[in-house]
């Protein structure tokens, strides 16, 4: 039983979530019949009457909660991110806090990723969120909706997204070759067409479910943030799911992918029908399959929401994306790009990043953004007087630079109009003699500054982009040559990855060096990459842990291991070691410099109960850890690593401490994995 619900400070829906118990549990409490209940407006005015006593308590008071629980056992937690209210409910025991709180912020993070620098205003953003136009309101909230169910499924069964790091597949040579070919023929060609209409490739990959194949930036890229790619890698799954039919692979072909070299095939059953696939997909995503008994009202009601739902886009079409670059004077957060994924076979994806011609003017609104924002805080400091000399910002060359910006913009739009209009009152107010000049009443007029930059922003890469993503986009014909390109280069391939992406490296080759290891993972939190062992649960698939029940049960182990740790490390410690019933469970985290040489531990800070979740995708805690540790080294290249291993408990502690230190320096040898 589950809901998200983004608000604003009226109480009024932004955006909601739920689960079909959640759902029900509502009609029961208000006893509406079902039809009207699923009917968009009535269900959002039921939302909004329920959640109004939170809201309002959380607007207006000083100190608000973050966290309760209810008489019947039901847990909400609640983040302010900027005007909005972000809450979680779980009312079945199944999440706890942490759980819905990393919810919020993955649910934050998408909304950056999908609006950008519009999420920097409540009232732009509600436009954005809330549209007028029921059908247009529908397909978003659908979209993001599928965003977060696609999420939570991988959250669940897929170990890169367990400990928010990238995993790579394990093949120096085909790796090597699809880089290569990435580089000097498919993003050099795309970039020398006369028809990719002012963009530029910055960043091409191809993905095998959701592991990475291989990644390739141009020279004028930034480096793509772990972050980001990480929720480039749920968008693309959630355009193109993955085939859960391919885990159900005999032990034998399970053996062929083991390690033994590209020599050995596997030929997987042929691909089933669009329909079937969809009838899968369905099913894997926790909706009701036809043949399972339904409460009618119930299944009349989602049949109403089916009349609501919209065609898909066209494949074709570029779907933009707001995504971190740095650049050599700063680091800019939500740029504009655009985003083509490219299906190539069921279950591998290439992926398309592109600069559009009209960034510049991101990074400008941006570094106003950050100029007005920080004279605010001055001003809210008491800081600035008519001549603002305290003030470390030099609001004459801001005056002139913005001038100059404003006379560069389309000066027939309405929001060109209105940002001009703002821009003369504050300059008359703080500059002109008359004015009164830079003191607290000129806040209001900062807030309004913002907010009209943002709409130059909104007008720019969100309206307008609706309508001018059919000229400025790389053409269906060029994305088509690149989508036969790669599938030229990887139609011998093909069949080999599908399985190989299920059993990227086994535990088979670890176990003649470390008896009694039953499981492992290795992150470089550097590079936001990671290693483990495959772990499958299918019933019919055999592996190093037995079939489906025993594999399952090692599974949730791990999953619990991994939730444990974080609550160790947001206490401060950086070294876990544990024994659960017949396993033996070690954790560490540890620094080293450039070299591979161990640099001295320090004391990891404490984080509040309340505070951020650990990971990469939704909040980058191990940048922020970096940094931290980076103070007293500086001029050295400091890494992150961390190691998680399962151990049968019958083994002497000193062996496993000395398992866990030799695999550590084993994993990330070169010679062994020479991409990561």
């Amino acid at each position: 039983m589950k809901c998200l619900l983004i608000a604003s400070e009226s109480a009024e829906v932004l955006f909601h979530w739920s689960d079909r118990e959640y759902r029900q549990s509502i009609q029961e409490k208000y006893g509406v019949s079902s039809n009207s209940l699923f009917q968009l407006p009535a269900f959002e005015d039921i939302l909004s009457t329920l959640f109004a006593p939170i809201i309002i308590s959380c607007s207006t008071l000083e100190d608000s909660y973050t966290s309760f629980t209810t008489e019947n056992n039901h847990i909400y937690v609640l983040h302010q991110f900027d005007e909005c209210l972000y809450i979680a409910v779980n009312g079945d025991g199944e999440e706890k806090e942490d759980d819905l709180r990393r919810k919020l912020y993955v649910l934050k993070k998408m909304v950056e990723v999908m609006f950008g620098m519009v999420t920097l205003s409540g009232n732009l953003l509600r436009k954005e969120l809330r549209p007028q136009d029921t059908e247009q309101r529908a397909r978003l909230w659908k979209y993001l909706q599928s965003l977060l169910d696609t999420y939570s499924l991988l959250r669940e069964n897929d170990q890169s997204f367990l400990v928010e790091a990238v995993e790579r597949l394990i093949h120096p040579q085909l790796c090597e070759l699809c880089i290569e070919f990435l580089e000097r023929r498919l993003v050099q060609q795309l970039n020398s067409s006369v028809e990719r209409a002012g963009e530029e490739v910055l960043h091409a990959f191809v993905l095998v479910h959701t592991k990475l194949l291989a990644f390739y930036s141009s020279r004028n890229a930034s480096i793509l943030t772990p972050s980001d790619l990480l929720a480039l890698i749920v968008m693309a799954q959630n355009m193109y799911p993955s085939n859960v039919d391919l885990d159900d692979m005999s032990p034998e072909d399970a053996d062929s992918t083991s390690g033994s070299g590209p020599e050995t095939f596997y030929t997987p059953e042929p691909s089933p029908s669009s329909r079937s696939s969809s009838s899968s997909e369905k099913a894997g995503r926790g909706e009701t399959p036809v043949f399972e008994f339904v409460d009618p009202e119930i299944q009349m009601a989602e049949d109403s929401l089916h009349t609501l739902e919209i065609n898909p886009p066209d494949p074709a079409s570029p779907r933009r994306v707001f995504l971190e670059v740095l650049h050599k004077d700063g680091l800019y957060p939500m740029m504009p790009h655009s985003m083509y994924c490219l299906s190539l076979w069921p279950g591998i994806t290439l992926v398309l990043l592109t600069k559009i011609s009209s960034s510049a003017l991101a990074i400008s609104v941006y570094k106003y953004l950050e100029d007005f924002d920080k004279l605010e805080k001055r001003l809210h400091e008491g800081h600035g007087g008519p001549a603002s000399a305290r003030s470390p910002l030099n609001m004459q060359d801001i005056r002139s630079k913005m001038d100059k910006f404003i006379k560069s913009l389309e000066p027939h739009d309405l929001q060109y109009a209105q940002l001009q209009n703002v821009w003369a009152e504050f300059k008359s107010r703080a500059f002109s003699r008359a004015g009164s000049g830079f003191n607290k009443d000129l806040i209001p007029w900062c807030k309004n500054m913002k907010t009209q930059l943002c709409g130059i922003y909104r007008q720019c890469f969100l309206t307008d982009s609706l309508s001018a993503d059919v000229t400025h986009r790389l053409s269906a014909g060029l994305q088509e040559r690149a989508q036969a390109m790669v599938r030229e280069k990887l139609v011998d391939w093909k069949d080999f990855l599908l399985v190989k992406s299920k059993r990227n490296i086994t535990m088979v080759s670890y176990l003649e060096d470390f008896p009694g290891l039953v499981h492992f993972i290795c992150v470089d939190r550097a590079t936001g990459q990671m290693i483990a062992p495959s772990l499958s649960i299918a019933e019919r698939t055999t592996s190093e842990l037995g079939k489906g029940p025993v594999a399952n049960y090692i599974k949730n182990k791990v999953w619990a291991l991994v939730r444990t740790t974080r609550r160790y490390l947001q206490k401060g410690y950086s070294t876990v070691t544990l024994r659960d019933g017949d396993f033996y469970f070690c954790y560490f985290l540890w620094f080293e410099n450039e070299t591979g040489y161990k640099l001295q531990p320090v004391d990891i800070p404490v984080l509040a109960d309340d505070s951020p979740p650990i990971g990469m995708l939704a909040y980058d805690y191990y940048s922020r850890l970096l940094k931290y540790y980076s103070k007293n080294h500086k001029g050295e290249n400091v890494k992150c690593y961390e190691l998680l291993t399962v151990h049968l408990g019958v083994i002497p502690t000193e062996i496993i401490l000395q398992h866990c230190r030799q695999l550590a320096s084993k994993l990330w040898e070169p010679s062994r994995n020479p991409l990561l």
